[in-house]
């Protein structure tokens, strides 16, 4: 299997149990989690070789996170340790009509305050197949901004192919400064992934869908990521499509284009969701595995991503703990749910 580098930012996410609300609950279970690190975990799972970059402190809470990843078969060897903290976030689940809730606690930790002398990233990129990153990375700060840029270039000039999940987190920054920062990274991106709300606030794009109504118009998509293909260069747009009925309940589906054919995945109706905390990283983590494994056929790709992010949704934790003959069965059509003796 392929060597295969993430880079970001992994939190410890503290939940109450079920689905209590955070001024009820006595007691939050940590949860290890964060884009890319949950892309790392679905491609360990996957075989791959999977590499995660990021800075943690060298305490136990520190550690608690390198442990986590370690657990699920990611390599750490590039984690460089040091700084004051670890990012936090609490996430309440919500259930029907109540959504979920997330509040961050991250600023001034490790990887914010990071700098290049932490990382030497071409021998990270060295014999790598692929390069992932979210938008999430940049935007934790202007020096984490920097380090994605870095990153990209030494990826680029080590022949690695770049994968980025859009991800706008508007607790982060305005959509101002993400297409500031964002569309100049773009000419380092071969396969650009995010929604339709992720493509206008970082890149500027709106694409002719009312997702909100919960019309997912596929057609309206092919325009846009023509447009995204010319502007950028990109190989591969990819987007997924979530209908979102309740808080646990959603359609979901997803597209590609590669410049010639445009590709709709078949359809999952999600009820209920257990957590769909890390459900767009698992399409992530889907998607690279399936490019690296069926080259040349983005249906098979897409297909393995969207079968693998359903199964997360019904996973607790940021994690896509299951097996590539797992996905493979549910992508197959096997969608049942019996039990397998």
């Amino acid at each position: 299997m392929s060597k295969v580098i993430t880079f970001g930012e992994i939190m410890l996410r503290l939940s109450p149990s079920g689905n209590d609300r955070f001024i009820q609950t006595d007691s939050f279970r940590i949860i290890p989690g964060g884009g890319e690190a949950n892309v790392a975990v679905s491609l360990a799972n996957y075989g791959h070789d999977a590499y995660y970059v990021s800075k943690l402190p060298k305490h136990e809470i520190g550690q608690i996170a390198v442990n986590a990843l370690r657990r699920y078969g990611v390599k750490t060897d590039y984690i460089a340790r040091g700084g004051d903290r670890i990012g936090l976030y609490y996430a309440e689940t919500g259930a029907s009509m109540r959504p979920s809730k997330v509040i961050y606690d991250r600023a001034h930790s490790a990887i914010a305050e990071a700098d290049p002398a932490d990382f030497d990233f071409d021998a990270i990129m060295e014999g790598a197949a692929w390069f992932h990153w979210s938008g999430i990375s940049p935007a934790i700060s202007d020096k984490a901004a920097e380090l994605t840029r870095l990153a990209c270039e030494a990826a680029k000039r080590h022949g690695v192919t770049v994968s980025v999940d859009l991800n706008f987190r508007k607790k982060l920054w305005t959509s101002e400064k993400a297409i500031s920062i964002m569309r100049p990274l773009m000419k380092y991106v071969d396969v650009c992934i995010g929604n339709e709300e992720d493509a206008e606030l970082c890149l500027g794009f709106k694409p002719d869908a009312d997702v909100e109504g919960g019309k997912t118009d596929a057609a309206g998509y092919e325009g846009i990521f023509r447009q995204m293909r010319e502007e950028f260069g990109f190989k591969y747009v990819v987007s997924t499509l979530r209908e979102s009925f309740s808080a646990t309940h959603n359609g979901w589906k997803a597209l590609i284009y590669d410049g010639k054919e445009f590709y709709q995945s078949k359809r999952y109706e999600i009820n209920p969701i257990i957590d769909r905390v890390g459900g767009g990283d698992s399409f992530s983590g889907g998607l690279i595995h399936g490019m690296l494994k069926y080259p040349g056929d983005q249906a098979s790709a897409l297909e393995f991503a969207v079968a693998a992010s359903a199964l997360k949704h019904t996973i607790n934790g940021d994690f896509n703990l299951v097996s590539e003959a797992e996905v493979l069965s549910l992508a197959g059509g096997n969608a049942n749910g019996r039990v397998q003796r």
